[in-house]
């Protein structure tokens, strides 16, 4: 690491600087909007219910009700559909996504308005929700703030993927949540030793483990994405040498191939009916999302860590594609030891990367499940209250060490191919 970081302030290495500096510019203009409020409206002081996760992940500009305050929330929710609708449900959608990066182009540009569409509708219902304004064109007018907003940082994500480092869109919830996560330990610290009604030593001793729960997060979220299994791939010789060996190599699948994309995924689907529900107003309909869409709750924990399941295995398997693995392999002249080209090398990548994907979400789901039984836990305690911000703090801190990996990997991978280039030069 701190070789990258001598690698990184090189003068050679002026341009990579930049798109660091431009990434961090642009993610500091994302976190000052979640401060600007949407003109002639007040902050939420209702409490949020299951929309505290979206704020979070917001970096509180949903309690600001901030021109910001749908973030990219909208966008996640419109892929999330978009996905779904690429496996066969819609012919037009799934032949798209065959064509290569042009289809996929085609489909992130459908994603995007739909994505607005969503925010449209998402910020008319907050309007409603949440303020009580005299007029239709009163509400219009917020929810037409809140999609420029969400388009805006839509456009800024797409800034940072360009022309800075990362995956914009991640980073930009990375920047939230990193926002409020020193709120998060506040709240802990005040909910088990300032406020509670433990002894001191026992609120202390509970604030330890808390830290250290939240320490297993960073190690298991590390440990969870490194972590691979390495498929051994042989090559015909084409180069042919004089002993005529074959030519040997590894193809690593990682454990965890969706990294913390199921844990959004997952939240943000809950949110969706949360939502309607706000909107609608429906007492009996909120009751029933408190009880049954609130992770906080047994049922709800395990919808969550099913849909995570889910969302793993689903997107893995987008992600990597046994069918055109297969295939490029043999074309390349390329086969796995024991295992014949086509059909039978697809079934076996099929069945290995189903192993590993039930091995990585299983481990992902106790990682996010952890801060919500700690939090369950310690509220079973007589005198110990801790809010909904400690928990939904566990997911957001999973998210950030994920997005954060995957980021530095982007990095480090820059910087091993341009002192690559530099190397062949010199030859």
């Amino acid at each position: 690491m701190f070789q990258s970081l001598k690698q990184i302030f090189a003068p050679t290495n002026k341009d990579l600087r930049q798109r660091i500096l431009f990434t961090l510019g642009a993610l500091m203009i994302f976190v000052a909007g979640t401060s600007i409020r949407v003109p002639g409206t007040a902050e939420i002081t209702s409490n949020l219910g299951f929309l505290d996760l979206m704020n979070a992940m917001g970096g509180g500009a949903l309690k600001n009700f901030s021109i910001f305050a749908l973030g990219v929330m909208p966008y996640i929710t419109a892929s999330i559909i978009m996905q779904l609708l690429q496996l066969d449900i819609i012919p037009y959608f799934s032949e798209l996504e065959k064509e290569g990066p042009v289809g996929r182009q085609k489909i992130n540009q459908i994603t995007r308005y739909m994505g607005i569409i969503f925010a449209f509708i998402q910020g008319f219902a907050f309007s409603f929700v949440f303020f009580n304004a005299d007029t239709a064109m009163e509400h219009l007018y917020i929810a037409t703030i809140l999609t420029a907003g969400t388009a805006f940082t839509l456009w800024l994500g797409d800034q940072i993927t360009k022309k800075g480092i990362g995956n914009g869109m991640s980073l930009i919830i990375m920047a939230g949540i990193i926002k409020e996560l020193p709120t998060m330990f506040v709240q802990a610290f005040n909910g088990l030793i300032t406020k509670s009604e433990l002894a001191s030593w026992l609120g202390i001793l509970m604030f330890v483990a808390f830290v250290i729960v939240y320490f297993l997060i960073v190690i298991g979220v590390i440990w969870v994405q490194e972590a691979d299994r390495k498929i051994p791939i042989q090559y015909a010789n084409k180069s042919g040498s004089t002993f005529g060996t074959d030519q040997s190599s590894y193809m690593p699948i990682k454990i965890n191939a969706a990294g913390v994309v199921p844990v959004i995924f997952a939240s943000s689907f809950l949110m969706i009916p949360s939502t309607i529900a706000q909107f609608s107003k429906n007492q009996g309909f909120i009751n029933f999302c408190n009880d049954f869409l609130n992770y906080n709750t047994p049922v709800g924990f395990i919808i969550y860590a099913f849909l995570i399941f889910f969302f793993g295995y689903f997107y893995t398997f987008i992600q990597i594609k046994p069918e055109e693995l297969a295939k490029n392999l043999q074309q390349n002249g390329g086969f796995i030891p024991g295992i014949r080209p086509g059909k039978e090398t697809e079934n076996y990548v099929s069945k290995v990367l189903s192993r590993l994907t039930v091995v990585g979400s299983i481990f992902l789901i106790i990682i996010a499940g952890l801060p919500i039984l700690f939090t369950a836990c310690a509220n079973a305690i007589d005198g110990v209250k801790l809010s909904s911000q400690v928990t939904i703090g566990g997911t957001g801190l999973l998210i950030v060490v994920g997005v954060a990996l995957e980021t530095y990997k982007q990095l480090e991978g820059s910087l091993v191919t341009r002192s690559y280039k530099k190397s062949y030069r010199r030859r």
